[in-house]
């Protein structure tokens, strides 16, 4: 068979006609260029930065269009976090769970406890408090109303999130893509072991990004801009 005769292709081809995607920040484009224009030898285009690049272009495709929403089935995975949005989706109640095995710790201990590296947003300061869960899979610091969770978001997917509309925000941090998610939302947590997820609470306004492999979820800025300031002075 030809492509031409491909109904797949066909499908894809024209899809990617219909569709308006409003293209990133111009430092991306040169990155990538720069990139492209490496000698094969020194070109470090590993796997992992493949399938950060394609989760950063299907973010961008659903934020953007209505076909792209539609394309998905209405789930995203990006940055250790599976979303799941429907138009409906209720609103947990009830007193939060804890994470599992979830201990209080000073940053250098916790520090120790995992096997990636934590930053610290030098727009918050120290945390006023951390703790360690689930075998040293997560790190959360707490400032008064904000939380910022840390894990290892490059091998599976940490976190679901239960959304209704409006569908989350692609955003950019420089150059790295991010998902904004402005409403509350129903979160649950995935144990690295498996098993039954902890149980559905309720989530305040989220920034989702990436930083090499760790993933970062910042919650409790309700607005946009202010928490980009925050998660772009992690350090």
């Amino acid at each position: 068979m030809n492509s031409s005769d491909d109904p797949f292709e066909a499908e894809l081809r024209a899809l990617g006609e219909s569709l308006h995607v409003p293209p990133p920040p111009p430092a991306m484009a040169d990155r990538v260029l720069t990139a492209l224009r490496e000698p094969a030898p020194q070109r470090r285009f590993t796997t992992k930065r493949l399938a950060a690049l394609v989760a950063a272009f299907l973010v961008v495709l659903i934020a953007a269009t209505p076909q792209g929403r539609a394309a998905v089935a209405e789930v995203l995975r990006f940055a250790g976090v599976e979303i799941e949005v429907g138009g409906s989706a209720p609103l947990p109640s009830g007193s939060p769970s804890p994470l599992p095995a979830e201990t209080s710790a000073a940053l250098a201990e916790a520090r120790e406890a995992v096997a990636f590296p934590l930053v610290v947003p030098a727009a918050l300061g120290e945390p006023d408090q951390v703790t360690v869960a689930d075998g040293g899979q997560v790190v959360s610091m707490y400032w008064d109303g904000i939380r910022l969770d840390q894990y290892d978001g490059s091998l599976r997917e940490v976190w679901h999130k239960e959304l209704g509309e409006p569908f989350p925000q692609q955003t950019w941090l420089g150059t790295t893509s991010g998902v904004w998610i402005p409403q509350q939302h129903g979160i649950e947590y995935l144990p690295s072991a498996g098993g039954t997820p902890v149980s559905l609470r309720l989530a305040g306004p989220t920034l989702i990004w990436q930083l090499g492999r760790v993933g970062l979820r910042l919650e409790g800025v309700p607005d946009l801009e202010q928490a980009k300031k925050i998660a772009n002075s992690a350090r």
